[in-house]
């Protein structure tokens, strides 16, 4: 085992990673003390922040299987998890904070603003989807799912990355570099996933001709 992956095998490295994965909300907070932007509007900067670390999460979640065959690190997939709930952490901030704090729990006027509004719309779709994948996220539910079924589920992530540009992307009005940012990583991760796809099918397909083209030989013999 490399280095890399004794360190990544340590329990040490899940509990920092888990406080790095928590330090945006220390960030968020004194952001609120510190910035004068955030304290003409706490509410805005609150959402923002909390989504901006929603999608940012949801980028590294995806990343983690590319860069655990890419850099020859295995271990890194025991962070996955807590990554991918740490992103359904911060988009409950998130909508929490437009529910409770921006429309005080007025029910009818956030269905109005949820079917009138298009980013509205795509952000909530993509929250919606973000429940399944972290109810079922323990080796509890994989048991019950089955391996192949838990895995078809939790590819509402590829859906949910996408969701979350398009609700970026319509929210801004006039800086649209962190939407394009965000577009690109998830496009070249997405992309990454389809050539791994075609290479397996062109490997299985590969695989499945070879015993049939000896079979055609031995028969031709005979």
């Amino acid at each position: 085992m490399s280095v890399a992956n004794s360190i990544l095998t340590s329990k040490w490295t899940k509990v920092f990673v888990f406080v790095l994965c928590l330090a945006p909300v220390g960030f968020i907070a004194w952001g609120l003390f510190t910035n004068p932007t955030a304290q003409a509007d706490p509410i805005a900067f609150i959402t923002h922040r909390t989504g901006d670390w929603t999608i940012r999460f949801v980028i590294v979640t995806l990343a983690i299987t590319p860069l655990r065959k890419i850099l020859h690190l295995p271990q890194l997939i025991r962070f996955r998890r807590m990554v991918g709930l740490f992103a359904f952490f911060y988009v409950f901030l998130h909508f929490s904070t437009w529910i409770g704090l921006d429309h005080f729990f007025a029910w009818p006027e956030m269905w109005k603003d949820v079917l009138k509004r298009r980013f509205i719309t795509v952000g909530f779709s993509a929250f919606v989807l973000m429940i399944p994948l972290a109810i079922t996220s323990t080796a509890g539910w994989i048991r019950r799912l089955g391996g192949r079924r838990w895995q078809r589920l939790h590819q509402l992530i590829y859906v949910i990355a996408i969701l979350g540009v398009i609700h970026y992307a319509w929210l801004v009005k006039s800086d649209e570099r962190k939407p394009i940012f965000y577009g690109t990583l998830v496009g070249l991760l997405l992309a990454y996933r389809i050539g791994a796809w075609i290479k397996d099918r062109t490997r299985r397909a590969a695989a499945h001709a070879v015993p049939r083209a000896e079979t055609l030989e031995t028969a031709e013999t005979m």
